[in-house]
């Protein structure tokens, strides 16, 4: 569109009727639609067993969880409001995952539905003159291309990315909020701004990557908003300035989280540092991301649940190479015709600013992209389909392009969401659970040994050990430093019976990682099996060295000192595991055992029934309680 057919945004007060929730509501229907399949998909073991499995301290909304929501740095995010929904989650359904999926589902849904309101407030701004069945139509077509693109999955279909979902919702509320602000300067603007500060700290409080905001805000401001040029000389001034003192709270809100997110990172020694993520290299990345989503909108073809990072980083491989050269290239022809189509610059822009947090600037994890980045910061390229659908809808009424322009723009755009649609169900049911999940993973990328190692930890789950055994070693073969598959690797020798190749693995995995409490605990298991039990014990306090709190040490090491005739040592170790994590049914049945050993069946009938009431099912413990019972006397049994 041309930046004649503009006004200044302070002239723009026609707006789509907001009691007209027909459309947004199909949207959000026919989204749900699409990403069925994620309802039956499981838990994997991508982060979902440290988040939601394994992890007890989010389980329902007391004072013990709130408190642990918004002081916890688990695993290197400060996301205080997404504990609180899996919180609420497990209030409804347990451990089902169905209900945890469901929950994503229903907020991409509902982001959906944002998006269309967004979509059309920007198209009014833009086009003030346009019809209100096309501009809705356009705002439409936006809507679904964002929800329903396949880039999306990730995001909804893994549960420990209820982040984007949530965050999204809530950065989708501030720019409404922010719009209704600047677009209707009456009595209500302090309102609006107030609202938009208040989602924007929910949206930071769900996941930091919306730290960038108050930038996207001002592109806003540029473009379509009109409130600001991109020249510089349009950034001064009285008007100017209001603009900008505008942004303060938001600025501030940014910092701050922008400062927590850093420490988290840092606390959870998840950030790379420039020896094993050079400069160079980090800069590269930026360059390949910023091109790699862009294709993907465009061509969503061989998606990924893991783009591993190459271990042999060259910045000078061909891909980053062309990267480098097409961001650049686009970069300044955008900028060359930025008066006659501002708007490409301005969507070039907020995609950078969106992504520049997970660019690799400050890297963490093992990935080299990952699709659950796409999420906000390609919300642009949804609103430029949208508007080139209401350009064209406009060209065939004003006689630009032929009227058979009217049939087969709304046909393009429909065989559009419907092939998006088709490979997001496709996409969708990569997730059913870690065995499908790594198993895509390494079609796309035979070399990714994280694929293998996770594929084998899925297929050691199901028994299958063997099978397990030669991913291992095939990732081993392919990263000789990941500590990991030498720990998984003796897991499964272990199982197996072969207790020698097994603490062969794990001396390997100590030596590689002397900080790594896993290799240490199984070596000491894998020792005492052997009889080995003085070793075993060396190993038990090796490992609590480390993490003087590791509960699961502290009841090895008990049980190590058990079996050497140590009853008084067994005892302490095993009130530690206890202490450190009170429902760890096994610790209380071994205590409980230690004390009737000792003498003491009153004290041990107590953690008899602490087990039982953290397991049940827990056959032994049960015996052992009616023992005790027995033992103790009547005055016991109450």
């Amino acid at each position: 569109m041309r930046a004649t057919d503009l006004q200044p945004a302070e002239r723009l007060q026609k707006k789509i009727p907001s009691s007209s929730w027909l459309v947004p509501a199909l949207i959000a229907v026919a989204t749900f639609i699409v990403f069925l399949p994620a309802l039956q998909n499981g838990f994997v073991n991508w982060d979902d067993d440290k988040n939601l499995l394994n992890n007890p301290d989010y389980h329902g909304l007391g004072w013990k969880q709130l408190r642990w929501m918004f002081t916890t740095f688990h695993l290197g995010h400060y996301q205080p409001l997404s504990w609180l929904t899996f919180g609420l989650d497990y209030l409804l359904w347990g451990m089902d995952p169905f209900g945890y999926h469901l929950t994503s589902l229903v907020l991409h849904a509902a982001n959906a539905a944002l998006v269309y309101f967004v979509a059309a407030r920007l198209f009014r701004t833009v086009v003030p003159l346009a019809a209100e069945f096309p501009l809705r139509i356009a705002a439409g077509f936006a809507a679904l291309f964002f929800a329903l693109h396949p880039l999306r999955v990730e995001s909804v279909a893994w549960a420990t990315e209820r982040r984007d979902v949530l965050s999204g919702l809530f950065f989708l509320s501030t720019i409404l909020c922010y719009l209704e602000a600047v677009t209707d300067r009456g009595k209500r603007y302090a309102f609006w701004l107030s609202a938009a500060i208040a989602f924007y700290a929910c949206a930071l409080l769900s996941k930091a990557i919306v730290m960038t905001l108050p930038l996207a805000l001002l592109v806003l401001d540029a473009y379509p908003l009109r409130r600001l040029a991109f020249e510089s000389k349009g950034w001064v001034g009285p008007e100017a300035r209001k603009v900008l003192w505008e942004k303060t709270f938001f600025l501030l809100l940014a910092g701050v989280s922008a400062a927590v997110a850093v420490f988290a990172q840092l606390e959870s020694e998840a950030l790379r540092p420039l020896e094993s993520h050079a400069v160079g290299f980090r800069l590269a990345q930026a360059f390949f991301g910023l091109a790699f989503y862009l294709w993907k909108t465009a061509i969503p073809f061989g998606l990924a649940p893991l783009y591993q990072a190459p271990l042999e980083r060259n910045f000078w491989d061909w891909a980053f190479l062309a990267s480098g050269a097409a961001v650049l290239s686009i970069t300044v022809g955008l900028f060359v015709v930025r008066r006659r189509w501002p708007a490409g610059l301005a969507i070039w822009f907020y995609y950078g600013i969106m992504l520049a947090p997970a660019l690799g600037i400050t890297q963490s994890g093992p990935q080299l992209v990952a699709d659950r980045y796409s999420y906000l910061s390609c919300l642009g390229w949804a609103l430029l389909a949208g508007a080139g659908m209401l350009y064209a809808w406009g060209a065939t009424n004003h006689g630009i392009v032929g009227k058979s322009a009217a049939v087969w723009v709304p046909g393009a755009a429909g065989a559009v969401l419907l092939a998006l649609g088709f490979l997001t169900w496709r996409q969708t049911e990569v997730w059913r659970d870690s065995e499908s999940l790594w198993t895509r993973t390494l079609q796309i990328d035979h070399n990714s040994n994280i694929a293998h190692d996770n594929l084998g930890m899925a297929l050691a789950d199901r028994g299958e050990f063997q099978a397990a055994i030669e991913h291992y070693r095939r990732a081993i073969e392919i990263n000789p430093g990941y500590v990991n598959s030498y720990n998984n690797l003796g897991v499964a020798l272990l199982a197996q019976g072969q207790l020698d190749g097994a603490v062969a693995q794990f001396r390997q995995a100590a030596a590689i990682g002397p900080g790594y409490i896993m290799a240490h605990s199984n070596l000491g298991i894998a020792l005492a099996r052997k009889g080995e039990m003085d070793e075993a014990v060396d190993e038990f306090r090796a490992a609590l060295r480390l993490n003087p709190s590791y509960a699961v040490g502290h009841y090895n090491l008990g049980s190590a000192l058990a079996l050497r005739g140590d009853l008084e040592g067994a005892l302490e170790e095993y009130r530690a595991a206890v202490r450190y994590d009170p429902e760890y049914a096994n610790a209380h049945y071994r205590l409980g055992a230690i004390l009737v050993r000792q003498g003491r069946p009153e004290e041990a009938i107590e953690h008899y029934r602490r087990a039982l009431e953290i397991r049940p099912e827990f056959s032994a413990a049960q015996q052992a309680l009616n023992e005790a019972l027995s033992r103790a006397g009547p005055q016991s049994s109450k």
